[in-house]
């Protein structure tokens, strides 16, 4: 029977890096406004990927991407603090491009509609 235990962390983890973003505690200019969409954190609790979303030009998207790692120490250390685990896990940032598909996929059923004539 798997545990519920990392679904949990990972709530709490994700509500903390949003605090965290909407606090401005992140001072790299380089991160903008970003989206947490999701945590998902290893079975032991060791490893923390935070997903996150934004709007902007693939040059933004590696500048934010590149902000958010250098911020990585800071983060990991105030989520240890606020989650309050014995373990401190390695957090890792990954860009979420559902987002970008999503709005690709529907430009293109309109695409289809306009053509079609629904």
């Amino acid at each position: 029977m798997a545990s519920i235990r990392p679904e949990r962390v990972a709530a709490e983890i994700q509500a903390a890096v949003a605090e965290l973003l909407t606090r401005g505690e992140i001072h790299d200019p380089r991160v903008g406004f970003i989206t947490i969409t999701g945590v998902k954190v290893s079975p032991d609790l060791s490893v923390a990927r935070v997903y996150y979303s934004m709007i902007g030009s693939d040059e933004k998207k590696a500048e934010t991407q590149a902000g958010l790692d250098a911020a990585k120490g800071f983060v990991r250390r105030e989520v240890t603090k606020k989650v309050k685990l014995r373990i401190s896990p390695e957090v890792y940032f990954t860009f979420d491009g559902s987002l970008d598909e999503g709005d690709k996929i529907e430009r293109l059923l309109k695409e289809v509609k306009a053509k079609e004539g629904w």
